[in-house]
């Protein structure tokens, strides 16, 4: 059985050859791919390719997406207008029409384009490869009209990362007379008739104003100061007019369809934001002046012709090489036109190289202008070659950090005016940090820096144009100059300047530039002061040390509980040093320097009012500091003498301090003749004039005033009859406080002074002293008739110095004739009556009237759609006009008369000066809570004093 199923032996033996060879095979094999292995290892296979994403649909915000950066622009504008009407053929045009090249960089893949444009026609628009000028398919282009102004373009071909393309467009838009954006100037000239008088011709210009977001409305751009270009314009305009732009220009005649016409094409500018960009077209004549840079100033011909702007030519001079030295960094153009504008909503207008001012703000005849007048067009000046560093060289990011170009700029025009003679520093505790406690003091405040995506809208952008972001801004740079000492923050300044020129910045990039300087930790100190809104109050208890601080407001809250760094320099009675304490707690803290032991030592804190903040005194503490004053004022400090007073009244409005301890605080100015100490009580004490001017305490408080004001009055009457001024600059401004206060409290030989200067004028015999003319004219038309009116408004219409038309302007509002002050008001809707620059301020002048406030709130009431919807007030100054016409407000009917107000904006919703509105009532609501609690207190203290 066996045998049959069995292998041969020489079979088996063959088959184990064979298995062992074949292990042996694969044994190499494997060692054979090993080596091979290790000397060529496997590349893996390459993954699938992902189809490249491509954005579509709108941006999520209104913010521009960060596909495409602007490199440079090339645009060309041609403006239809004459600069005057020589003949009845004619044919004015308010249009212009233009084209513009964009450069772009691609930084992602895209089909989509998103830039601005508003109220533009776009013709014509093509992208472009840059260089081989191959053109991208558009789908489809459209401007969106909600409040991002997109342009946007939809291609159908795709965008490449890293390469550039051309967008041009071609487009139409019109010369508006809003005061923005490309707009149109109509102003009167005289000129020579044949065996006539000279005449009054019109005349026309063509003027920009792009701050904040208004370059979109004159060309298709990326309108956000952080998308910085070179920009290369070129201005196509009428015969017989002048092109004006951020660099030098060469004008040439050319023929353009049959038509004559001058093309001017400019310098290529600098790399910077479009809203520093500014042109203007007209046949205004100009003055030349070089130290290095040329400085042009260009106006009206018969002001070239009478020398206003010699004075501003010497003055520019002066601050920008001061600033050169100061800022270590050369002005980095060739030249620096400045030009007086007829029409500027705003004061003035920082354009790189090209500077805008309202007429007022830049010409100076000294034969008619006051002492003010020539230290505002220093102070102006100032201001604005200071942003040509802080702002045009060296840009915030984002309009949330506005204040690190404006309030940079406000505190270095006090250094800046220096070059020009004038020792103003000391005036910064007034103008800066008083004012913006006042906005501060209330919960809708904002802070200096908020984050960027809580300022998105036109609306929130204008907002920021306010007293936080220009005083604030400045009062805390003082504070941290003397906390680190000014030296080593001038230094910092420096290296600021060098570090970022031609580059955006936000706050911190500052900070660190300063810190680098000091050993003393700047942003830890800083930072609170930036980022949150508001201020502390300090509060010292001098029988037991105790220091704390709270968020100051006015209407009671619980604040926000966070600590401020608070650098507290202080003295006492008998010791002149001045010591620092730094307090970083909410408190109560203990600290054995501020335990007075001493009945007659009092303590002092916040010397020279340095810190931004207030301090507030155990009851008898003040009493001995108001003994101090009785006593001998001059052994504490002219500023501290202010701000006793200020802080005073300011926390007794909080509820923090009895309003009679302020009062008594100004008992003692007597014997006081600084401008400081005086301006900071008159300003307190017309504020209870606002509260109750209206009621039975305005008599005893008008009594008071008046006995109060005539030793003052008297100090300067020789002078004001003989029509001089004092020598001191701060004397002078004291002069007009006392005839001002004077004249309005009834004290009867300043009427009488009042009147007979104004007659003596009526009569062609105007000998009153710049300085003085707008308050003697304003005491005069208070107490005159409706001819008295009439005079001085034919002498308005008359005068042609801007100076002296506005002291006429404001004298105008201080008639107590109910239908003089109407008529005046609809006078502000004509601007060929009252300039559409001027209609807020009028309107303001009007509502300081107790007369004429009603009237002016009603007015506005009855106009918010002109003032809001067609900007008849220019968006910026909107908040201006709803405080002025609502200081007084302090009744409950008031309070809902607002609200109402808020209501209707809400309803149509309309953001525009929404946070001065929340603002206004808010006060309001302070002021009806105070003026309930005070009233009997107040008018009894009064009543007393008499």
């Amino acid at each position: 059985m066996a045998k049959g199923t069995g292998m041969t032996k020489v079979l088996a033996i063959g088959i184990g050859v064979l298995t062992v060879s074949s292990v042996c095979a694969l044994v190499m094999m494997a060692v054979m791919y090993k080596i091979q292995i290790d000397k060529y290892p496997p590349v893996s296979p390459p993954p699938p390719i992902k189809p490249t994403v491509i954005p579509t649909g709108l941006p999520p915000t209104l913010r521009l997406p960060d596909n495409l950066i602007p490199e440079r622009y090339e645009v060309f504008i041609q403006p239809y207008l004459y600069a005057a009407i020589t003949n009845n053929y004619t044919n004015q045009s308010f249009a212009f029409t233009g084209q513009s090249t964009v450069k772009v960089q691609c930084m992602t893949a895209s089909r989509s384009i998103f830039l601005h444009a508003q109220n533009l026609n776009v013709t014509t628009l093509e992208v472009r490869k840059s260089g081989s000028n191959e053109k991208l398919s558009v789908s489809g282009y459209k401007i969106h009209h909600d409040e991002s102004h997109f342009l946007e373009i939809q291609l159908k071909d795709t965008m490449t990362v890293n390469g550039t393309y051309d967008i041009v467009t071609k487009f139409e838009g019109e010369l508006f007379d809003g005061l923005d954006g490309f707009y149109v100037n109509r102003y009167t000239e005289k000129v020579k008739a044949e065996e006539e008088e000279d005449e009054d011709q019109e005349r026309f210009l063509a003027t920009s104003l792009l701050k904040p977001t208004n370059a979109r409305k004159v060309f298709p751009c990326f309108d956000e100061p952080a998308l910085k270009a070179v920009f290369r314009i070129t201005i196509i305009h009428k015969p017989g007019t002048f092109a004006l732009s951020n660099e030098k220009g060469g004008p040439h005649q050319t023929e353009i369809d049959g038509e004559e016409w001058i093309v001017t094409t400019f310098k290529e500018t600098p790399i910077m934001s479009t809203y520093s960009l500014a042109f203007t077209i007209s046949d205004f004549d100009f003055k030349t002046r070089s130290s290095g840079t040329n400085i042009n100033i260009h106006a009206r011909g018969d002001a070239i012709n009478a020398g206003h702007v010699d004075h501003a030519l010497e003055v520019t001079e002066k601050i920008l090489v001061h600033y050169q030295k100061e800022f270590g960094s050369t002005y980095p153009l060739s030249k620096i036109d400045q030009i007086a504008l007829p029409d500027l909503s705003v004061g003035a207008m920082e354009n790189w190289g090209f500077i805008s001012y309202q007429e007022s703000g830049l010409l100076y005849d000294k034969h008619t202008a006051s002492t003010f007048d020539r230290e505002r067009v220093a102070t102006l000046i100032a201001h604005e070659l200071a942003l040509q560093w802080f702002g045009n060289l060296v840009t915030m990011r984002w309009w949330n950090d506005l204040w690190l170009n404006e309030g940079l700029a406000t505190y270095m025009s006090y250094i800046g005016v220096e070059a020009d003679g004038w020792d103003i520093r000391d005036l910064i505790v007034l103008r800066e940090t008083q004012t913006a406690f006042q906005v501060d003091s209330l919960n809708s405040s904002h802070p200096l820096s908020l984050q960027e995506n809580y300022i998105q809208t036109f609306s929130q952008i204008t907002e920021l144009f306010d007293d936080i972001t220009y005083s604030k801004g400045a009062a805390v740079l003082r504070m941290l100059a003397t906390f680190m000492n000014e030296d080593a923050f001038m230094k910092g300044i420096k290296m600021y300047l060098a570090k970022f020129e031609y580059k955006n910045t936000v706050y911190k990039d500052l900070l660190k530039c300063l810190q680098e300087e000091t050993k003393v930790d700047v942003e830890g100190f800083m930072s609170t002061w930036i980022e949150q809104v508001g201020y502390p109050v300090v509060t010292i208890i001098t029988q037991t040390g105790e220091t704390s601080q709270e968020h100051f407001l006015l209407k009671q809250t619980q604040g926000h509980g966070i600590a401020w760094q608070v650098d507290i320099r202080y003295n006492k009675a008998g010791d002149d040093t001045v010591k620092s304490y730094m307090l970083e707690k909410n408190g109560p803290v203990r600290q054995p320097h501020f335990l007075l032991q001493d009945k007659d030592v009092w303590l002092l804190a916040n010397v020279n009012c340095t810190g931004f903040f207030r301090v507030n005194y155990d009851e008898e503490n003040w009493n001995k500091l108001r003994i101090q004053l009785e006593r001998n004022h001059h052994v504490i400090p002219i500023i501290n003498r202010g701000q006793l007073i200020d802080d005073a009244f300011n926390i007794a409005r909080a509820h923090r301090l009895n309003v009679t301890i302020a009062l008594g605080l100004t008992k003692y100015l007597v014997n006081d003749t600084e401008y400081i100490p005086w301006e900071s009580a008159l300003k307190n004490l017309d504020h209870l004039i606002l509260m109750f001017d209206r009621s039975e305490v305005y008599g005893p408080i008008t009594k008071y005033i008046r006995n109060l004001i005539t030793q003052l009055y008297d100090r300067f009457e020789e002078y004001t009859i003989n029509g001089t001024i004092p020598e001191k600059h701060t004397d002078q401004y004291n002069q007009v406080n006392a005839i001002s206060v004077a004249c309005s409290n009834g004290l009867t030989k300043c009427i009488k002074m009042a009147r007979s200067q104004f007659e003596d004028y009526k009569n062609g015999s105007n000998h009153i002293h710049p300085n003085l003319r707008k308050e003697i004219y304003c005491n005069a038309i208070a107490t005159g008739d409706e001819y008295d009116w009439e005079f001085a408004w034919k002498e308005y219409q008359r005068a042609t110095v801007p100076a002296e038309k506005d002291k006429l302007r404001y004298a105008l509002s201080c008639t107590k004739e109910i239908w003089l002050l109407n008529r005046y008001l609809q006078y502000t809707l004509d601007p060929s009556k009252i300039r559409k620059m001027d209609m807020v301020s009028t309107i303001s002048y009007i509502a300081k009237n107790v007369a004429g406030q009603p009237l002016a709130w009603d007015f506005v009431r009855g106009h918010w759609s002109y003032f809001t919807q067609e900007n008849g007030a220019g968006a910026m100054t909107l908040g201006s006009l709803l405080d002025a016409v609502t200081k007084r407000f302090s009744t409950d009917v008031e309070l809902e008369e607002l609200k109402q107000l808020q209501r209707e904006q809400e309803e149509k919703n309309q953001g525009l000066a929404a946070r001065a509105l929340e603002q206004v009532i808010e006060r309001t609501e302070a002021n009806i809570q105070w003026v309930k609690e005070n009233k009997q207190i107040v008018k009894d203290w009064f009543t007393g004093e008499l």
